[in-house]
């Protein structure tokens, strides 16, 4: 039987998910990149459920949202291939806020651990871009492959700056809504003023 500590997280982390997926929804092009990468800030709930209850439910909310965005809205390819990706970039991104913030309980930790995570999505997207995710929206799609050069300008051009942008953004949002909610996340998690 579920304690009341335990049914108040599932709770929590359900509520943080839910918001997650519609924060995924709110999203916008920006400028100068490829009109399909939309900038979202559904990583932030991800980013406030590790900071409550640890790295887990930070991983739990980028799954929910991901697994709910699928049951609603489904794929362009039939399979889930975008949410896959939007999950294993969320992951990456959120995961450094954990370690990092372990040892530097600070708006500084914060603000350094989600650099680490931007330039860590920034890197690793683009190498799975390159050999999983595009090949397998095209193989999916029943759509020509890709040549090298095409691949290589997708990546550099778009799916690169795409998740730099996109991180640093979160980054400097995120940092503010941290800044005014510090007392609230230390109560929360018994953080050691630093």
């Amino acid at each position: 039987m579920l304690n009341h500590s335990k049914v108040k997280r599932l709770v929590v982390i359900s509520m943080l998910s839910s918001i997650s997926f519609v924060l995924m929804l709110l999203n916008f092009p920006f400028p100068g990149l490829p009109g399909y990468l939309k900038i979202d800030f559904s990583d932030i709930p991800a980013i406030i459920a590790i900071l409550i209850y640890g790295p887990g439910a930070g991983i739990a909310v980028e799954a929910l949202k991901n697994v709910l965005h699928y049951l609603i809205h489904g794929s362009m390819s039939g399979v889930p291939v975008d949410q896959v990706a939007n999950f294993t970039a969320g992951v990456l991104f959120i995961l450094p806020v954990a370690f990092i913030f372990k040892k530097i309980k600070s708006a500084k930790g914060i603000a350094w651990s989600m650099i680490l995570g931007t330039l860590l999505m920034t890197v690793i997207m683009s190498i799975l871009n390159y050999f999983l995710f595009i090949p397998a929206y095209t193989w999916f799609l029943n759509a020509p492959q890709l040549s090298d050069h095409v691949l290589k300008t997708t990546i550099t051009a778009g799916i690169l700056p795409f998740n730099l942008i996109k991180g640093m953004i979160i980054t400097i949002v995120f940092s503010f809504i941290f800044v005014k909610m510090r007392p609230w996340f230390e109560n929360k998690r018994g953080l050691q003023n630093s």
